[in-house]
């Protein structure tokens, strides 16, 4: 079998161990979206259906949100809140310093899941 080439009786056996997939989705893309979602695919060297798969299931038991978007927000916090005081000349000591990374730490994830939604509404206001 030359490289690339898919073996579909060994695609097609039950995976020892794994339960047997009962259920699909049938979700209908443009050919824009599909053409990305293939080439997406094709970067992981897998088909379409097993990739997509994959996505879904991650997403879905991605319950408290991105962890490094949490901590960009968080950086983006400790930014806005340590750069308006310097660059209104005043001087932050190390304990306001201490109490603003403290509170950076305490409110990171409401703040990551506030960013979210702002973008969650505001993609539903675009369609």
């Amino acid at each position: 079998m030359a490289a690339g080439e898919v073996n579909f009786d060994d695609r097609l056996k039950q995976r020892i161990g794994r339960p047997s997939r009962v259920e699909s989705v049938a979700i209908r893309f443009t050919e824009d979206e599909l053409a990305t979602l293939e080439n997406s695919a094709q970067e992981k060297a897998t088909t379409l259906r097993e990739w997509g798969r994959e996505v879904l299931l991650r997403e879905a038991r991605n319950s408290r949100g991105d962890a490094l978007f949490t901590e960009i927000v968080a950086t983006r916090m400790l930014l806005n809140l340590v750069l308006k005081p310097l660059a209104c000349g005043q001087v932050i000591t190390a304990e306001e310093f201490s109490g603003v990374l403290a509170s950076v730490r305490t409110t990171k994830h409401k703040a990551a899941t506030d960013v979210m939604q702002q973008y969650a509404a505001a993609e539903l206001k675009e369609r």
